[in-house]
């Protein structure tokens, strides 16, 4: 890369949000001499909450590139350089010359000939022998009962990701109390508004939004699961407020961003925030401030099946809340003197708690909470 006169607009490493003061260059979008148009995304860095893109401010010709794949850069520091159209040509890096490989050598000049010499008698016939192997060469078994293996760096997000996850397990003792709860109310409720409600917000009306609405609410009364544990184990902090954190998968890892305030909203407030939260997670354009803060977790365990599993606390919290999938089960129900079997549409929760501060009767209330929201708290008006 040549040191000469930088032209035109240089780009910088923006704020990559709050307590984050560097991030990675993990890929180049663009080469020197493409065009870029401003806001386009011009290349990929990575922190420890986020992977995001960075855009080009101005719309020209990237110049020079001033960090490379894998540089750790400060924000603030020079990343890359754009020629606009008004500053003239085009100042684009010198490449040194690729060497060409020498032809192969012409042979020597023939010797001038000799006299012929008799030949010699013929001489007994060696062993075969294996050829003579390199002396610093090491064998290379091959098993033919595997294929190629694949060997990858993790990105930086997933090591930050199993780097948390266990420092979590080493800091709180945790404990997940198990409940079923049967949400068929709710099924039936979805069955008869859902086309309805997609065609007023343009969104799918699933069954995360009530299980959310469903513990947000249930904090109000459980603040124990809203809070927080210094790392001396000496002060709790209850929040009056819930920001809700809702994990969601993506190419990239497991990230959380947080909604603000979610004792604010109703189901369809909830489904909105969402259905943005996961939608900006995919596409990696969510923020790293909007990763951070969370008072309570909740994790959509069902979203691919699973009945129930022990989440992991998402320091500093006290309670994370998994759900299951939902399933349509044979339950025996008691009605008027009579037992009968019914089709119900059934879920597991399982709250993850600080067995420091939050004992198993304490997990057990905040579900049973839960559970009588969900089974029969809602009607048609908390659809809007």
């Amino acid at each position: 890369m040549t040191t000469g006169q930088l032209t035109g607009t240089t780009v910088r490493m923006p704020a990559l949000g709050e307590s984050v003061d560097e991030g990675t260059v993990t890929r180049w979008l663009k080469r020197p001499g493409d065009h870029v148009t401003a806001e386009e995304p011009l290349l990929e860095v990575a922190t420890d909450k986020v992977d995001t893109e960075i855009p080009s401010p101005v719309t020209g010709v990237l110049q020079r590139i001033l960090a490379e794949e894998n540089d750790v850069v400060a924000v603030g520091a020079d990343l890359a350089v754009i020629a606009e159209p008004d500053t003239g040509s085009v100042d684009t890096p010198s490449e040194p010359p690729i060497p060409v490989p020498a032809a192969n050598p012409a042979p020597p000049a023939a010797a001038a000939p000799v006299a012929p010499v008799a030949a010699a008698p013929p001489l007994r016939p060696s062993p075969p022998a294996p050829p003579p192997t390199p002396k610093d060469a090491a064998p290379q078994p091959k098993d033919p009962g595997t294929g190629d293996t694949t060997v990858e760096k993790l990105p930086r997000i997933r090591r930050t990701i199993a780097r948390r996850m266990v420092e979590s397990l080493q800091t709180a003792a945790q404990l997940t109390t198990v409940f079923e709860v049967d949400v068929t109310a709710i099924a039936r409720l979805r069955t008869t508004h859902k086309d309805e409600f997609y065609d007023r917000t343009g969104i799918k009306l699933s069954f995360l939004p009530f299980f959310a609405k469903a513990a947000v609410d249930a904090l109000a009364q459980h603040r124990i699961l809203n809070a927080s544990l210094n790392s001396e184990v000496t002060e709790v902090t209850y929040f009056d407020h819930c920001h809700l954190g809702i994990a969601v998968d993506s190419d990239k890892g497991l990230m959380v961003p947080v909604i603000r305030d979610a004792q604010n909203l109703g189901i369809e407030g909830l489904a909105r925030a969402i259905a943005d939260k996961a939608e900006r997670v995919r596409t990696g354009t969510i923020s790293p401030d909007e990763l951070t803060g969370g008072t309570f977790t909740l994790t959509n365990t069902g979203s691919r099946g699973a009945l129930f599993d022990t989440p992991i606390l998402n320091q500093p919290q006290t309670g994370i809340l998994g759900v299951g999938a939902v399933v349509e089960r044979l339950i025996p129900i008691r009605a008027d003197g009579e037992l009968r079997i019914d089709v119900r549409s059934m879920a597991y929760l399982s709250i993850t708690y600080d067995h420091r501060i939050v004992d198993g009767a304490d997990a057990a209330r905040f579900l049973t909470t839960v559970k009588n929201t969900l089974e029969c708290g809602f009607t048609t008006t908390d659809l809007t």
